[in-house]
């Protein structure tokens, strides 16, 4: 079978407990596609589902010092999903990042330019708003398109950029597909998705979001992967500018603007099947798999 299940959504919108009920129920295993659960030691921040029975792939698999392409998620994700196709199981792509799952689904070619090691130290030294600035030069199709917080992004985009001379953007081509993918997204109102991100965002710091982030400014610095929701409040916290509750309405407002953003990468996404109700979902996996 080349059967694919694709679950997708805002964060915080219950995507991986709908996709470990239906692998229990379709005998599956789930491929993460989050640009920062492949990060290891960074578990609080990132919401990492751990210690269930149900197989999880693509979670942990680096450091928070490596850098990491979307190019190299894809390659890994093709292998993990024909991996488990043959064990006859269900593959279940679970996650929000919509450029990882759209290089999967869409079967992306992407530009073939190494890491510039020299342009890249220059260019973490940088805010994200005068990376965004220099991307927008280079390019200014692909600066309406990109994550404008993710650090780690705009770098890469302005490296393919400024070597080829050419659109970030343009360059990656989409191809046919070659798994038969069923795409699920989960719609929530704003209103259920606020409450759910500020629950989300308590329960973080009562299971010791704050050690987590300490422990790693301390083994590492402000390296890029910190330079993301959950970690980057923390900074003013720790200069004694800001208390923990001001970090706590940070992070709820970041996430919150952060699904904004998530939610208009999956709305030019026209395969995906929006549900409200989670139920909804084993009937249409069932009429897939049939």
């Amino acid at each position: 079978m080349n059967k694919l299940l694709v679950i997708v959504g805002p964060t915080a919108s219950g995507k991986s407990d709908l996709a470990i009920q239906l692998a229990k129920i379709f005998n599956g295993e789930i491929i993460s596609a989050d640009s920062r659960q492949i990060f290891k030691e960074m578990n609080i921040g990132t919401a990492k589902i751990l210690n269930t029975k149900i197989p999880h792939h693509l979670i942990d698999i680096i450091s928070p010092t490596e850098s990491f392409s979307a190019a190299q998620y894809k390659e890994l994700a093709y292998q993990t999903i024909k991996n488990v196709q043959k064990k006859e199981k269900l593959p279940i792509l679970c996650g929000g990042t919509g450029l990882y799952i759209s290089s999967v689904i869409e079967n992306w070619q992407f530009p073939k330019i190494s890491a510039q090691n020299i342009l890249r130290k220059e260019l973490e030294s940088k805010s994200t708003q005068e990376l965004l600035k220099m991307y927008q030069k280079l390019d200014p199709q692909g600066a309406q398109m990109i994550d404008i917080k993710n650090k780690r992004r705009l770098i890469r985009a302005i490296e393919v950029s400024s070597l080829s001379k050419r659109s970030f953007w343009q360059q990656r081509k989409k191809t046919k597909s070659i798994f038969d993918a069923l795409v699920i997204g989960l719609k929530l109102s704003k209103e259920e998705l606020k409450q759910r991100i500020e629950e989300r965002t308590k329960k973080m710091i009562q299971l010791g979001l704050e050690n987590e982030v300490e422990t790693l400014i301390n083994k590492y610095g402000w390296i890029p992967s910190l330079q993301s929701i959950g970690y980057q409040e923390w900074k003013e916290y720790f200069n004694n500018k800001i208390n923990k509750k001001e970090v706590q309405d940070l992070i709820e407002l970041h996430t919150l603007q952060y699904t904004k953003r998530q939610m208009t990468w999956f709305k030019k996404m026209k395969k995906i099947k929006w549900i409200e109700n989670p139920k909804a979902a084993e009937k249409l996996t069932k009429l897939f798999l049939k």
